[in-house]
């Protein structure tokens, strides 16, 4: 009688023991389906672009605008683009910082300027398909007629980049620029890229 209580005691700790372990390993697994089931979230690893005036844009949002310059072709000066991509969104956001690197002057290559050093965009409106921009009074100094004429084309058609269609209004300190430089080049307003190539051939 001794022999048989003394076995199902032993039987009844296997049991306990290996029901322990049941748990354990049941446990075990639950908690493998679950993390595995559900892997961790990665960073979020996107970037917002920082524009001028801390306006924002989100990547893929950039247009490409051109700067003109000026270069020599061997007999006469020709304008020259010079393509730039501008992470923005809105005409004026991409026209502003076109502006900013065409003051800023050529960087590299044969183009040049005939903008004259110290020049700042002051202000730059695009309503429909009329650009206003207003350039500080270092616009109008130094250079004779064709640095004039060339100085012109290079704002009308940095201007112009995205629509080439719309007609610029050049402004000095706020005012309507009339005759620009010592030489007095009549400045007729507004202007185009047509209006350009044909009355101020360069």
């Amino acid at each position: 009688m001794k022999d048989q209580q003394g076995t199902n005691r032993n039987s009844s700790g296997v049991i306990a023991a290996v029901s322990a372990a049941v748990v354990a390993v049941s446990g075990g697994v639950a908690w493998l389906t679950l993390h595995s089931s559900n892997p961790p979230t990665p960073p979020n690893t996107s970037r917002t672009l920082t524009q001028p005036g801390n306006r924002t844009a989100q990547p893929g949002q950039e247009q490409t605008a051109n700067i003109y310059w000026l270069k020599d072709n061997g007999k006469k000066l020709e304008l020259a683009p010079q393509p730039v991509k501008i992470a923005a969104t809105q005409p004026n956001q991409v026209l502003e910082t076109a502006f900013q690197n065409l003051l800023a002057g050529p960087t590299e290559g044969a183009e040049s300027t005939t903008i004259p050093k110290g020049t700042k965009l002051l202000g730059l409106t695009v309503n429909n398909d009329e650009i206003h921009v207003n350039l500080s009074e270092e616009f109008t100094s130094g250079g004779g007629s064709s640095s004039m004429t060339g100085r012109v084309g290079q704002v009308v058609y940095t201007a112009t980049t995205i629509n080439p269609n719309a007609k610029v209004y050049i402004d000095v300190n706020g005012k309507k620029l009339d005759v620009l430089g010592g030489e007095g080049v009549v400045i007729d307003q507004p202007m185009t890229r047509e209006s350009f190539q044909k009355d101020y051939p360069l």
